[in-house]
C-alpha cells in the first residue's frame, strides 16, 4: 500500500511541485527549530516598577470561572514589552463587597505563562510578590483571569498584542472575546 502511495504521489507531483514541498517542509523544520531555540535563549528584560492605576479608568471583562468577581486594567498600566515580549499590567480583582486585590502581572503570549510581580497593599504600598515564578495560563487555579485576558486581547495568539490602543479595543468589544 505505502508504495502505492508513494507512486501516486510522485505522478501527481511534478517534480517542480516536489520541490517546492520539500523547501517548504524544509523551511517550516527550521523555523521550528529557531523558535525552540530562540526560547531557550529567552530572558526577562529588567521589570519595570509598578505603573500607577486608576481604579475610575478600569476596562473591565468577565472571568466566569470566578463569579462574584470583577476584574478590570487601567489602560495606562498596561506596557507590551517589544524587548521580550511581555505584556505587563495591573489587574484590578473587585468583590460585590467592594474589597480590591490588585496585581501587577506579567504574560507571555509565546508560552502562555504569567507571573506575579507585586501586590498592592491597602496601605497603598506595592509589596513585592514572595515566590513568584512563570506560571501556566492553563493551570489548576481558583482564577483563570490571566487566561481571560490573554484572549480578551492582550495575545494575538503566540504573540503580544502590537499596541495597548488594541488591547483596549478589544477589551471593550464584548464580540471579540466570544470569537475567542
Amino acid at each position: 500500500m505505502a508504495f502505492f502511495n508513494r507512486n501516486l504521489m510522485a505522478g501527481f507531483l511534478s517534480g517542480t511541485s516536489r520541490c517546492g514541498v520539500c523547501l517548504a517542509l524544509c523551511a517550516a523544520t527550521a523555523l521550528h527549530a529557531q523558535i525552540l531555540q530562540g526560547d531557550a535563549q529567552w530572558a526577562e528584560s529588567e521589570v519595570p516598577d509598578p505603573p500607577a492605576f486608576n481604579v475610575s479608568k478600569l476596562v473591565t471583562f468577565d472571568v466566569p470561572t470566578s463569579p462574584g468577581l470583577v476584574y478590570g486594567v487601567d489602560p495606562a498600566a498596561i506596557q507590551i514589552s517589544r524587548k521580550d515580549g511581555v505584556v505587563r499590567y495591573v489587574i484590578v480583582a473587585t468583590s460585590p463587597s467592594g474589597a480590591r486585590n490588585v496585581m501587577y502581572e506579567g504574560l507571555r503570549c509565546a508560552t502562555g505563562e504569567f507571573k506575579t510581580y507585586a501586590r498592592y497593599s491597602p496601605d497603598g504600598q506595592w509589596k513585592p510578590a514572595t515566590g513568584s515564578e512563570w506560571r501556566t495560563v492553563f493551570g489548576n487555579m481558583p482564577s483563570k483571569h490571566a487566561l481571560r485576558f490573554a484572549r480578551a486581547g492582550a495575545c494575538d495568539g503566540a504573540a503580544a498584542a502590537t499596541t495597548v490602543d488594541i488591547v483596549v479595543s478589544r477589551l471593550k468589544n464584548p464580540n471579540y472575546l466570544s470569537l475567542n
